[in-house]
């Protein structure tokens, strides 16, 4: 990926606003690199793409900045509405050094053809150019302002701004010219997307590394993070995820990789193989802080696609919903009775009964007079002279009139237009996980799809020589493996897909082919057992290998250290192997972590002050929790903290939850319980 730039030599240091490129390769990338300006980077292209195809391999190459212009410009330009001409037509025109270019003249020049007004605005330099204004004052464009992608892309700028912050022009002028000659060099190697087909090693793609990323990490430059993001992202790709954001059509103003042109966007980039880093000096890591850490570095790393609303249930939204229409629609009645026009003083008021009805999808078709009522139905729209209906209880009618007593205030038992729900209104926001209401207040203002998210994807793995499968033949030494159906169901549960990678023997080779397996299956790997630093621990050992591992001595009971960190760029949670530890420790940190990164955001689970019905003393240093259920308004604890003991979880309706700090808890002092309904089971 190449974050490019229009302007001259940046010098020897490594700087924002200057080109920098970054390689990865199966979710794994190298350091970025500083190139200081557009020849060196012709330069370094060069070399790796010819290195690349001497190695038989093949290669994308992403720039930031559009490979088109706007429709039409391309033709007014050279007669034919083929870019890639119009890229010839750039580099024959184009002149460039690393301390100079003539990029602003060329604008003025192509602008005098058009009168000397537009489409190119904003002079950098300090002389002024004869047909490049420097502001958008008196500023015609004869072409459309941006390109059908930039419509989708929020935030992108036109390629017509040749200068000022954000500004796209001088790139787009000077780096087309340099595609054109790598084109030329490997000429019959390359493909350019969108305009040919994708049938050759190479392919130069149009990027905008913003499109999904926040602010850069304190004390990284943004244009490196971001190619280094990027790049990470679409090496993780699947084969048929990839062909899925390269199905676009746009012949002649080109696409950015990642807007579909149904607005669904890229899979965000991968987490960083150093996200789960403690701060130096750290041992005991007390769980408020642990948590705080996982919700600062975690986000969302799921793709998203578009689907009815039928299918929308449970999904993640990954837009804001917007009204299509109000709800309602236009006013209508909110009771079966009778309409008429209002306010009614007090008193007993008669009114004739004008024939007809108005009912719900059956509108009245005429004009109520002034005086006169008309029979109307639930949901009906309010026909032109009634604005007031009264309760069909409270009339009585006879000789086609009716009777009843006032005062009404005008607008009584009437529904307003838009008093639920008004068009352009954001009816449901981005990281909502869709119910059976909401499904009724999507169709109810207009939706027929929705963009969500693709269903986070949890891979789960035991670990262990001591481990058979429940109802086989259990030998010396070795227990059934209650930890996998646990999980999986658990995060079946949460509304995730869990994925079953069975059991793994204490063999390190067999463990990290199994790895290898669930980081192609899934978005997030929980293991659990061999976490901890011990001689039969490979999960710990194996992450560590790859350089992507830490240990969470979390200050909390029960629970071991956590095993974090990254495999083949998927994250992983090494969960103890202890079932009543590993539920836990999923509940705790796995759950909001994974909601976080299924795009839900971070979900605190509601606890509630209820009367303890033990009594416990409890030293400083460690948060605990306890396994609890609630009887005739007290929270009463499990016999036995024995962490061996599953069949507590089974009692058990909740957890008690302990504060870090010493405590002596007697009978009838509040506690905080937190029901397992709580943490979405």
């Amino acid at each position: 990926m190449v974050d490019w730039s229009g302007g001259n030599d940046t010098g020897p240091r490594p700087r924002k606003d200057a080109i920098w490129v970054c390689v990865a390769r199966r979710g794994q990338s190298g350091d970025p690199v500083y190139l200081r300006n557009r020849k060196v980077a012709e330069d370094w292209l060069s070399s790796f793409i010819r290195s690349e195809l001497a190695a038989d391999r093949q290669v994308l190459v992403g720039f930031d900045f559009p490979f088109g212009y706007p429709s039409g410009f391309a033709n007014a330009i050279t007669g034919t509405d083929n870019p890639l001409v119009l890229w010839e037509w750039l580099e024959a025109h184009i002149s460039d050094t690393p301390a100079a270019n003539n990029r602003f003249d060329l604008a003025g020049q192509i602008n005098r053809q058009f009168g000397g007004k537009g489409p190119f605005w904003m002079n950098g330099l300090r002389r002024d150019i004869d047909g490049l204004p420097r502001t958008k004052a008196d500023y015609q464009n004869p072409f459309p302002d941006r390109r059908k992608v930039e419509g989708l892309a929020k935030g992108s700028f036109t390629c017509w701004q040749m200068a000022g912050a954000g500004a796209v022009g001088g790139q787009v002028m000077m780096g087309l010219p340099v595609l054109h000659r790598l084109r030329s060099l490997f000429q019959g190697q390359v493909s350019i997307w969108p305009f040919e087909p994708l049938d050759k090693p190479v392919a130069f793609v149009e990027i905008w590394p913003s499109l999904n990323l926040g602010a850069a990490p304190e004390g990284r430059i943004k244009d490196a993070w971001q190619v280094e993001q990027v790049a990470l992202a679409l090496s993780q790709l699947t084969d048929q995820e990839l062909m899925g954001q390269l199905d676009v059509s746009a012949a002649e103003e080109g696409w950015i990789l990642g807007v579909s042109q149904d607005k669904s966007n890229i899979v965000p980039p991968p987490l960083r193989n150093d996200c789960f880093a403690l701060p130096a000096g750290v041992s005991w890591t007390p769980v408020d802080e642990a948590l705080a850490l996982l919700q600062d570095r975690l986000r969302p790393v799921t793709s998203s696609e578009r689907v009815s609303v039928s299918k929308a249930m449970g999904r993640v939204l990954t837009e804001d919903v917007i009204a299509n229409r109000s709800n309602p629609p236009q006013p209508n009645t909110a009771v079966d009775g009778y309409g008429f026009a209002g306010p009614i003083p007090e008193g007993v008021c008669v009114m004739p009964l004008t024939h007809g009805r108005a009912a719900a999808g059956i509108p009245f078709a005429g004009e109520v007079p002034a005086g006169s009522a008309l029979r109307v139905l639930t949901g009906a729209a309010l026909p032109k002279g009634v604005d007031t209906v009264i309760l069909e209880e409270d009339v009585t009618v006879r000789d086609d009139k009716i009777a009843f007593h006032g005062p009404m205030k005008q607008g009584a038992n009437t529904r307003r237009p838009g008093e639920d729900v008004v068009e352009g209104d954001v009816a449901l926001c981005a990281g909502r996980k869709a119910t059976p209401a909401d499904l009724a207040l999507m169709s109810a203002v207009g939706i027929s799809e929705v963009l969500v998210r693709r269903p986070l994807r949890v891979a789960i793995l035991s670990t262990g020589d001591e481990l058979v499968e429940p109802g086989a033949s259990a030998g010396p030494g070795q227990i059934f493996d209650a930890n996998r159906p646990m999980l999986l169901s658990l995060v079946d549960r949460l509304g995730f897909i869990p994925v079953d990678m069975g059991r793994v023997s204490d063999d390190r080779d067999k463990l990290q082919a199994r790895l290898d397996e669930a980081a192609d299956q899934a978005d997030v790997i929980l293991t659990s057992g061999g976490a901890s630093a011990g001689d039969e621990d490979h999960v710990s050992a194996l992450l560590r290998q790859a350089g992507a591992m830490q240990e969470w001595r979390i200050a909390l009971k029960p629970g071991r250290p956590l095993a974090l960190g990254m495999w083949s760029g998927k994250p992983v949670f090494g969960l103890p192997g202890n079932p009543v530890a590993a539920l836990v420790c999923t509940l705790i940190f796995a759950r909001p972590a994974l909601g976080l990164m299924s795009g839900q955001g971070w979900a605190e689970p509601q606890g509630f002050d209820v009367p303890a019905a033990f009594e416990k003393r409890k030293k400083p240093g460690r948060r605990e929790y306890l396994r609890a259920r609630v009887r005739e308004g007290q929270v009463e604890v499990f016999h036995s903290e024995g962490s061996g003991r599953i069949s507590g979880l089974s009692w058990a309706e909740g957890l008690v939850e302990i504060e870090d700090g010493e405590r002596h808890i007697k009978p009838g002092d509040l506690v905080r319980f937190i029901p397992y309904g709580s943490f979405g089971l």
